[in-house]
C-alpha cells in the first residue's frame, strides 16, 4: 500500500520569538517492511540553516535554525511511501519468554548487542515494582514470548481508557499506572516499561497509522495524527510491533517514522528560543492512499 503523509506543526507567539534551533524526526525510515520514496520539509519563515542528518538510532533527522524574530512558526513535512505486507508471525513458534531473556544476559550475538540498549532505564521509562506486578501475569512459565507480549497487549488495551485530557508528555508512569488513563505515547511508554522490568529488550516506535472513516462515512480531513506503538526484540523472531492503544500487532496500516529507547530520543519536534512569550501550537496529519492524494502545491520546500 503506498501512502502520502503530511504533517503540519503550527506554532504561534505572543511575542516575537528572536531566534530558535529545532530537531525534527518527521521522515519515514527506510527498512524492509517500508520503503520511502519522497520525503521533504517546509519551514516558514525560511531557515538560515538546514541540516539533514542520521542520528544514534538510524533515523533520518531535520536541523534548522531561524535568526530573526518571528510570531510563527510553520512546519510542513510531506512524504510519499510504500508499506510491504508484514511477514505473518506465529505467535506460538516464538521462542518461549525466559530463553529471549537469557540470551540478553549473555549477549549472545550481534543482534542481542544491539536490543540490550533497550533493556535499561531510560529518561522517560525507568523500572519500579509496580511495572513488573503488573507484567507478571502474562509470562507464565515457557510461553512464547509473541504469545505473552499479546496478551500483555490485550491487558492494557482492556485495563487502560484513551483519555486525552488524563497525561501530559511529563506524566511520569506510575501516575498512567494508578490512573488508568492516557494516550498512545503513555500506553506504548508503559508496555516497555513493563517489559524490561522482565528482562526483555523493548523500544519505543513513533509514527503514524492510517485511521479508517465508518463505512459510508468520508474520510475526515486531519482525522489521522501521529501515532506511537512498541517492538520487541523476540529472539530468533526478530523484531516485533505491538500496538497497546489497538490492542493489535503491527500492519500495513502502520508507517514507522523513527524509534529509540522513549519519546524523548524521538520527539517529531523538539528545540529551544529565545522570547516568545505564550504560545499555542496545532497539529494537523493526513494520511491517506496515494490514489486520494490532492497533488495542489502547498508552499515551497527548503530542505530534502
Amino acid at each position: 500500500m503506498e501512502y502520502r503523509i503530511t504533517h503540519i506543526t503550527d506554532y504561534s507567539y505572543t511575542d516575537p520569538v528572536a531566534v530558535c534551533h529545532n530537531v525534527v524526526h518527521l521522515a519515514p525510515r527506510n527498512m524492509l517492511t517500508q520503503r520511502c520514496f519522497e520525503h521533504r520539509v517546509a519551514v516558514r519563515p525560511r531557515p538560515a540553516a538546514v541540516v539533514r542528518r542520521t542520528d544514534f538510532f538510524g533515523n533520518v533527522e531535520h536541523y534548522f535554525a531561524i535568526q530573526r524574530p518571528h510570531r510563527r512558526l510553520v512546519v510542513k513535512s510531506t512524504s510519499h511511501i510504500e508499506v510491504i505486507v508484514r511477514p505473518p508471525v506465529i505467535p506460538g513458534l516464538s521462542p518461549p519468554w525466559e530463553h529471549v531473556v537469557e540470551r540478553l544476559c549473555r549477549a549472545d550475538g550481534h543482534d542481542c548487542l544491539d536490543a540490550m540498549q533497550f533493556c535499561v532505564d531510560s529518561p522517560s521509562i525507568h523500572a519500579f515494582a509496580g511495572l513488573r506486578e503488573y507484567a507478571i501475569p502474562s509470562f507464565t512459565p515457557n510461553k512464547p514470548i509473541v504469545s505473552a507480549v499479546l496478551d500483555l497487549t490485550a491487558r492494557i488495551f482492556h485495563d487502560f481508557k484513551y483519555d486525552p485530557k488524563a497525561t501530559t508528555v511529563n506524566s511520569p508512569l506510575e501516575e498512567v499506572l494508578e490512573s488508568r488513563r492516557g494516550v498512545c505515547q503513555d500506553f506504548a511508554h508503559l508496555q516497555i516499561g513493563c517489559l524490561r522490568s522482565m528482562g526483555l529488550a523493548a523500544r519505543y516506535v513513533s509514527g503514524y497509522i492510517r485511521t479508517m472513516p465508518p463505512p459510508g462515512k468520508a474520510r475526515l480531513i486531519g482525522a489521522d495524527a501521529s501515532h506511537a506503538w512498541l517492538s520487541v526484540y523476540c529472539g530468533e523472531t526478530g523484531w516485533v510491533d505491538f500496538d497497546p492503544t489497538n490492542n493489535t500487532m503491527a500492519s500495513d496500516q502502520h508507517i514507522t517514522t523513527a524509534w529509540g529507547r522513549d519519546y524523548t530520543d524521538v520527539c517529531p519536534i523538539k528545540g529551544v528560543y529565545i522570547g516568545g512569550g505564550q504560545h499555542t501550537m496545532a497539529i494537523s496529519v493526513d494520511v491517506m492512499p496515494d490514489e486520494e492524494f490532492d497533488t495542489s502545491p502547498g508552499f515551497a520546500a527548503t530542505a530534502g
